[in-house]
């Protein structure tokens, strides 16, 4: 690695959690065992609706999407670090550290926009249930998809050129366990400017957008499950859209959470360690959630198992 201001980085050094060796393998086994956990249970929902013809729906739809940049999600920054944490190591070199960013932030802004397409699914599907067939057809579904892809492609790239232009000192030490973009920024001895008010007006506007898009279904949700008359009306409303509610507090508790506690603390390693909420553990439970809360995925699931059905 050159030293002084210099744009041709070799590498990037990844501090990941704890310098304590005695650590490593009680880090390495915990993070194996949730990427697996995540990789596994979210391949047996894809697995399950894939197989089930009655799950062929549009909230089902997007569940399985959804699965899909789970996986995504953590095999961008788990791997790297358990192979950095096996071989002692805390490399990275330039092109793979750009790379995972990309990635992150492109599996980041998908879930968010599929979490908020699975919101207005939930609300459709309650507030309109006469027109659910007709409004959520398929070709909705595809273009809410396709839209959240192009997007969140387009944004990723941008983001990711935007940094390439930047001069890196010589301190190349990154406080986390993969290159996230707001550690890359501070890393930079060049002018950030517009690196900031990108990743502002990205936080604002594709964060915010699918969040007040969430919260704006769901305050029309509880008032159409609040004027149903019967206990059992409100609890059968209730408990269709109970699996998504828990998934999205999960996503944005953990992702705001973060970002507060770090603000907070002033700790990077704090905040790597908040980090891993929403980027492994909420992955992670989403499988669990969905199957134990929801009786179609339960019954798709023990077919695939081979287990009778009641």
């Amino acid at each position: 690695m050159e030293l002084g201001n210099d744009t041709h980085i070799s590498k990037f050094l990844l501090l990941g959690f704890s310098e304590e060796p005695a650590l490593r393998p009680l880090i390495f086994g915990l993070f194996l065992s949730m990427y697996l956990i995540t990789v596994f249970g979210n391949l047996l929902i894809i697995l399950a609706i894939s197989s089930d013809s009655h799950l062929h729906t549009p909230m089902y739809f997007f569940l399985a999407n959804l699965s899909f940049v789970d996986i995504c999600f953590t095999s961008t920054t788990v791997p790297k670090m358990l192979l950095n944490t096996q071989t002692q190591s805390k490399v990275i070199n330039y092109a793979g550290c750009i790379s995972q960013m990309y990635f992150f932030l492109l599996c980041a802004e998908l879930d968010d926009f599929l979490l908020s397409a699975m919101a207005y699914d939930r609300f459709v599907a309650i507030c309109h249930p006469l027109h659910y067939t007709v409004i959520m057809n398929p070709q909705l579904c595809g273009l809410l998809v396709l839209v959240s892809w192009i997007i969140s492609v387009t944004n990723s790239l941008l983001q990711t050129l935007v940094v390439l232009q930047l001069s890196f000192c010589t301190d190349m030490e990154i406080p986390h366990f993969f290159c996230e973009l707001n550690q890359m920024i501070q890393l930079a001895c060049s002018d950030t400017f517009l690196n900031d008010m990108m990743m502002y007006f990205a936080t604002v506007l594709l964060g915010g957008a699918p969040l007040a898009g969430v919260l704006y279904s769901y305050s029309k949700i509880v008032s159409s499950i609040c004027g149903i008359s019967s206990a059992q009306g409100k609890y059968r409303a209730f408990s269709t859209c109970a699996s998504h509610l828990s998934v999205v507090s999960l996503f944005y508790c953990t992702g705001l959470g973060v970002y507060l506690s770090s603000a907070a603390i002033q700790s990077s390693y704090s905040s790597a360690t908040a980090s891993v909420m929403y980027t492994v553990v909420s992955p992670m439970l989403n499988p669990f959630i969905y199957s134990l809360r929801n009786r179609d995925i339960k019954r798709a699931l023990k077919r695939i198992v081979g287990v009778p059905v009641t």
